[in-house]
């Protein structure tokens, strides 16, 4: 999974717009989430490939059985149809981004 991973592709403060830009010059949609402390999303699968970011806050992913945390400013790339979960373990609302390609 780390190769999946990038840390601080995007510098703190985020700023969603430039993610967006990046996203679209790359095939990605750009859509934002907002999660109370504690939100889970379990076991998604999708048939299309994944970006995510947090802007603010900290994410723990579940990703084909590996666990990680990611912060502010990391990107995470998702393949098609890999098994994943999102869960804020922010002790605050945690604000990422997701987009599809």
């Amino acid at each position: 999974m780390s190769e999946g991973i990038v840390r601080a592709k995007f510098n703190a403060p985020v700023d969603q717009e430039r993610v967006a830009a990046d996203w679209r010059q790359r095939g990605y949609s750009c859509h934002l989430f907002v999660d109370p402390p504690g939100q889970q999303w379990n076991d998604f699968v999708h048939a299309t490939n994944e970006l995510l970011t947090v802007v603010d806050g900290r994410l723990a992913l579940l990703l084909e059985g590996e666990r990680v945390e990611v912060g502010p400013g990391d990107e995470v790339f998702i393949r098609r149809d890999a098994r994943h979960s999102v869960h804020n373990v922010h002790d605050q609302t945690t604000r990422w981004l997701f987009g599809y390609d």
